[in-house]
């Protein structure tokens, strides 16, 4: 488990519906049976298949979480600190980031600016 993870505990924090796993396995909704949030993944009961894994970071939540706590980082040295989280868990799981990484790329950059700014102003 990356610090990243554990910040952000997916598992206790993330509510997910079946519409949004719907939507991402490209499936209906009326293939899911049950879905289970496991620690570390969620496991997805369906009709057609047996059962599936899926990865929390693969999740639009996930993408909006990690956005949320950059936007919430009060000073350079949190965003920093943060934005290393975020390489290290990207290095670990680059296949489940696709396109997040770039959007959260943008998201830190803004941030640091408005940070920057802040400090210049100070």
């Amino acid at each position: 488990m990356t610090k990243l993870f554990r910040r952000l505990q997916p598992a206790q924090k993330f509510r997910i519906t079946i519409s949004a796993i719907a939507q991402l396995l490209k499936i209906p909704q009326h293939l899911i049976v049950r879905v289970e949030c496991w620690a570390y993944v969620l496991f997805i009961h369906r009709q057609d298949k047996g059962g599936q894994f899926l990865s929390y970071r693969k999740l639009q939540q996930w993408q909006n979480a990690v956005a949320c706590q950059i936007q919430n980082c009060s000073t350079w040295q949190q965003l920093r600190s943060l934005w290393l989280a975020i390489e290290d868990d990207f290095k670990l799981h680059k296949t489940q980031y696709e396109e997040h990484y770039s959007f959260l790329s943008q998201i830190w950059t803004k941030r640091w600016n408005i940070l920057w700014h802040q400090q210049e102003s100070a």
